[in-house]
């Protein structure tokens, strides 16, 4: 897919040691357009929306951080610690939205699986689709992630 020149500098922006250390697209080549698409297209497939992923999420980050740190047990489900720094972090999208530092970490308990995020990652999905770039950091593949909260 042509990608724009402005995505072409959203990208930019997105490499590691631009916003992050690590930045939001690990070691994916591919350009925004095309990683976007492609997420948006198993989210389809799944028959699930980013806004019902997001919400998931973002009740799981709400319900884990009555915890102040510690576990909470949510729905006798999971497990999700939240874990708060300092300062925020902007989207790479360049709109003015920013977002507090925290790690989000959701243990589905049958499954033994797990996930981490941060409320960065729920604005990219909800907001544009994006669920970061392959090795990236904070990842979540669509697919993965709805198995994990149990949206399929």
């Amino acid at each position: 897919m042509k990608q724009t020149p402005d995505f072409d500098r959203i990208q930019e922006n997105m490499r590691a040691g631009s916003i992050t250390g690590p930045g939001f697209l690990g070691d994916d080549e591919r350009n925004l357009l095309d990683i976007i698409s492609e997420d948006e297209s198993k989210v389809k497939e799944l028959g699930l929306t980013n806004e019902i992923i997001a919400d998931k999420l973002e009740m799981l980050m709400k319900q884990g951080g009555k915890g102040f740190g510690s576990p909470v047990r949510v729905d006798d489900r999971f497990v999700v610690i939240v874990e708060e720094s300092r300062g925020y972090i902007p989207c790479p999208f360049r709109h003015g939205h920013l977002s507090k530092k925290v790690n989000v970490n959701v243990r589905n308990i049958a499954l033994k699986e797990e996930i981490d995020y941060s409320p960065i990652s729920i604005h990219l999905i909800r907001e544009h689709g994006f669920y970061q770039g392959k090795g990236s950091t904070y990842r979540l593949d669509p697919e993965k992630v709805a198995k994990i909260l149990e949206l399929i």
